[in-house]
């Protein structure tokens, strides 16, 4: 029997989760009063019918302050019942979330008369925190579109059958800002830059021409190897401890073409080594 909670701000993709898990297969209760969790809890636990061996519910702030305090400690009233009990949680910046509430026109559980949406979206946040800060999954919408966090919740909640981590890679660019739901970052900014070569600076890091720039550099082949080799010895170590996905970032100054060009090396070597790799970069159009 398992259960996954989707919980998170508003506003940050909690019903493309439940939907996406409900194509997974799983039976999906959107919007569940907190206070009946125990019961469904039971009611799972002596369930015949295969139809609830999957379950997700969704759980958010439009609960009461007092009922979401007690979510943690009904979760590990859940698990203790022999249910695997994962809780998912979604969250988003504070602008992304007001320009996604703009152009829906929806209205924010939590905003009234005298509470701004702002103001509504701070008080979320510290009403979650204690549900965030136990979250087996955390995932951040900012800069994830609907159909790259279907795929997030499909490698992070469903997984796959293979021993081995699945893989997300990402380029990005730091002027746009560092991604904050990652394993592990890297830097390669003090790899040389393309962008100082006018033919190159309208290309990207999957083209030819700058993997062949970047590649004619003795840094950026020991760099490459110095990766490898760390990937090498530790990702085993966190597949041993049970992880079923790694996040990597790779940075350079635009997200175009350094970070680009390590994410695609490292694709190839996780593909090579029979991983499931999903790769993103993120500022590229």
């Amino acid at each position: 029997m398992r259960l996954v909670i989707v919980t998170g701000l508003s506003g940050s993709g909690k019903s493309v989760a439940l939907r996406t898990l409900e194509d997974l297969g799983y039976y999906s209760i959107d919007n569940l009063p907190v206070f009946l969790l125990k019961e469904l809890a039971l009611g799972l636990t002596g369930a015949s019918d295969a139809t609830y061996e999957l379950t997700a519910v969704g759980i958010d702030a439009r609960n009461t302050e007092q009922d979401l305090g007690r979510l943690p400690g009904l979760i590990a009233l859940t698990r203790a019942q022999g249910i695997e009990c994962r809780v998912l949680f979604l969250e988003a910046d504070t602008d992304t979330l007001i320009k996604r509430f703009s152009e829906t026109r929806r209205k924010h559980p939590l905003t009234r008369a005298d509470r701004p949406l702002a103001e509504a979206i701070a008080m979320e946040r510290r009403l979650l925190e204690p549900i965030q800060g136990g979250a087996e999954v955390t995932i951040d919408t900012t800069r994830t579109n609907v159909h790259e966090l279907r795929d997030l919740v499909r490698e992070r909640i469903a997984g796959n059958t293979s021993p081995k981590a699945a893989i997300l890679l990402q380029s990005f660019g730091f002027k746009n800002g560092v991604p904050h739901d990652v394993d592990f970052l890297f830097d390669v900014r003090c790899l040389p830059n393309p962008h100082w070569r006018p033919d190159l600076r309208p290309l990207t890091g999957r083209d030819a021409a700058v993997v062949d720039f970047l590649e004619a550099n003795a840094e950026v082949g020991q760099m490459r190897a110095d990766l490898i080799a760390f990937f090498e010895r530790w990702v085993p170590r966190f597949e041993t401890d049970g992880r079923s996905y790694l996040t990597v970032a790779f940075g350079c100054t635009g997200g175009q073409h350094r970070s680009v060009y390590m994410a695609e090396a490292m694709r190839r070597h996780f593909e090579s080594g029979g991983h499931s790799v999903m790769v993103r970069h993120r500022d590229l159009p």
